[in-house]
């Protein structure tokens, strides 16, 4: 596991600081936080997939060849090599338009990804990445959309705030382990009374 940690150290090192490796460092303690409460789950397949999970990531590349080649390499079965592939493929939001976890583990590193898009590192994250990609602040005008397709989530240039109502506030009653549920309680909260505060300084 150290060694897979290593390689994919210097792939996140290159993305801004909303999915660096720290960011997958508190994914993978909460994946260990929720895997206590599972007992069933295969821990494996979850650490590597939280390893794993954005080396690919839509936002910073149009191609699977680092995650492919990282998945090659390890030493395992292809049924289980599969599994971690399913995992990873369940992880995001698409702006709705997720794919229905199918295993354990797959609800397991979706829940402990999404602990960490709320709450106050979900919040400095999120304006992280909107100053990586020139996004504003917050816009007034601007409506939070509700159904729309992956493409339109994607290419959007939306202000940081919007992303809020569009995604991270929603994140909470879409958990789906036990542990994760409980976890995002807090940090949901946390947003709301930052969002209240925000208004607040706006005059809004």
């Amino acid at each position: 596991m150290n060694n897979l940690m290593n390689k994919v150290r210097g792939i996140y090192e290159q993305f801004d600081a909303s999915h660096d490796f720290q960011h997958i460092e508190r994914v993978y303690q909460n994946a260990l936080a929720i895997l206590h409460t599972e007992p069933k789950a295969d821990a494996e397949v979850v650490k590597i997939a939280v390893l794993l999970h954005d080396v690919s990531d839509k936002k910073y590349t149009d191609s699977k060849e680092q995650e492919n080649k990282l998945i090659a390499e390890l030493s395992l079965n292809e049924e289980k090599k599969q599994h971690i592939r399913d995992c990873i493929a369940q992880v995001s939001f698409n702006g709705g338009n997720e794919l229905e976890v199918t295993s354990l583990e797959a609800k397991i590193v979706r829940d402990a990804d999404r602990l960490d898009a709320i709450g106050a590192i979900g919040i400095a994250r999120t304006f992280a990445y909107g100053g990586a990609k020139g996004r504003k602040l917050y816009d007034e005008t601007e409506e939070a959309r509700m159904n729309m397709t992956e493409e339109a989530y994607r290419n959007k240039n939306t202000a940081s705030v919007t992303h809020f109502y569009e995604k991270l506030l929603l994140l909470k009653d879409l958990m789906v382990t036990e542990k994760g549920k409980q976890m995002a309680k807090e940090r949901h909260q946390f947003m709301v009374q930052f969002l209240e505060q925000l208004k607040n300084e706006i005059g809004k």
